[in-house]
């Protein structure tokens, strides 16, 4: 994925521009396009024939988010659903200058569930992708912030990008661009960082917090952006915290009225528990760790989305000793031995196996294909039972289906 939306390596990108600079990729630098991604006639598609509903369509005009029933309706007889698209009034509304964002594309499209399932493998951090049709000489929104990194991928058309300088850096989610319209306003004013346009293979980097606006020249301008939900330092913090709850000591009440005290008992009280968590933090700090790399893992598991598999496949592979399998692309999951067992830990559920299963398991986990009848460790009618299981849990696929 990196590949395609920077013109600088990996590695460079990751030291020198990841969460700290904006970078501007040309196509005439790095011949490049995006059309096997998106293109003009697939969003038609996707208004017209695929049965989009809210919230995965919104439009806006000139900084304000229009209301739903300006571009859904009823969809007749048989898909009594009223909030799907109706592509006549998306039609009428681009006609007005309406940019139409197309959302949570990487669960629709399958080109883009393709592409974000890379971006997701190289990034180490959740993304998804949305897409942006402005029509001639229009804008969808004000000057503002995102808490989320972005890279826009010009489609199609040309758009003018103006980025300045953060007002608040790496902003929070809970941290959103409303909070600081005045400053925005006053920053807006002064020399851009970068003021270009943006042709179709073009590509731009943009850290969160770095203000940006967006306007369509003389024809329609589709673009994609790739937002990517990075994990912070926070959210590390945040699951030691709460890995505390493991503690019977924070688990205790205050003393009672401790919410209606005056501020300097408060105080008291606050520097008393903070000493307690720092003492807890250096007295179990491995135990702690462990834990807190086991939510940090949970979470990552709840952005994301392994690749989806597909049942009837799954259901015939499950009855061929012959198929080969590999593990479940994106699937996060643990191995461990266990009092004779191994154990499999997946976000939602735990499976255990008998020992004799380990050589296996660990190797499907490393990524390896192998052979139902052929699994490290077990002979070919153990082997057979212990796939079926494996693609039955959605935890293997047929190796064509990766």
């Amino acid at each position: 994925m990196l590949s395609r939306c920077s013109a600088v390596d990996a590695q460079t990108f990751a030291d020198q521009y990841w969460g700290r600079r904006p970078l501007l990729s040309s196509a005439v630098d790095l011949p490049r396009d995006f059309s096997d991604l998106l293109s003009p006639g697939a969003v038609d598609e996707l208004i017209a024939e695929r049965g989009i509903r809210a919230p995965f369509i919104r439009l806006a005009r000139d900084g304000e988010v229009l209301a739903k029933d300006c571009y859904l309706g009823a969809a007749g007889f048989g898909a009594e659903i009223g909030d799907q698209v109706d592509s006549a009034k998306v039609l009428a509304e681009l006609a007005a200058g309406a940019t139409v964002v197309l959302q949570g594309l990487h669960r629709l499209w399958p080109p883009l569930i393709d592409f974000i399932r890379d971006a997701v493998d190289d990034l180490g951090h959740p993304a998804q992708a949305n897409a942006y049709i402005t029509p001639p000489d229009s804008r969808g929104f004000d000057p503002h912030y995102d808490v989320h990194d972005v890279f826009v991928l010009q489609v199609s058309g040309q758009k003018r990008w103006v980025v300045h300088e953060p007002v608040h850096t790496h902003p929070l989610p809970s941290q959103p661009w409303t909070r600081h319209r005045a400053a925005i306003d006053e920053r807006v004013q002064t020399d851009p960082v970068i003021d270009t346009v943006l042709n179709a293979g073009d590509a731009l980097y943009l850290p969160r917090g770095w203000l940006h606006a967006a306007q369509a020249l003389d024809t329609t301008s589709i673009h994609l952006t790739v937002g990517v939900s990075a994990t912070t330092a926070l959210d590390v913090a945040r699951t030691v915290l709460d890995e505390l709850s493991t503690v019977e000591t924070f688990r205790r009440s205050l003393p009672m009225g401790i919410a209606a005290a005056d501020q300097d008992e408060t105080l008291a009280t606050v520097t008393k528990v903070m000493a307690e968590v720092v003492t807890a933090l250096r007295d179990n700090a491995a135990t702690l760790s462990t834990g807190a790399a086991v939510r940090l893992s949970d979470r990552y598991a709840g952005l994301t989305r392994p690749v989806a598999v597909r049942p009837l496949a799954a259901l015939s592979a499950a009855a061929d000793a012959e198929v080969d399998v590999c593990w479940r692309r994106g699937l996060v999951a643990g191995l461990d031995r266990s009092e004779g067992r191994v154990v499999l830990r997946l976000p939602d559920r735990t499976i255990t196996f008998p020992a004799s299963c380990a050589e296996a398991l660990y190797a499907l986990h490393r990524g390896e294909v192998v052979r139902a009848a052929a699994l490290p460790g077990l002979d070919p009618a153990d082997g057979a039972v212990l796939v079926r299981r494996l693609l039955k849990e959605a935890v293997v696929v047929p190796a064509a289906a990766r």
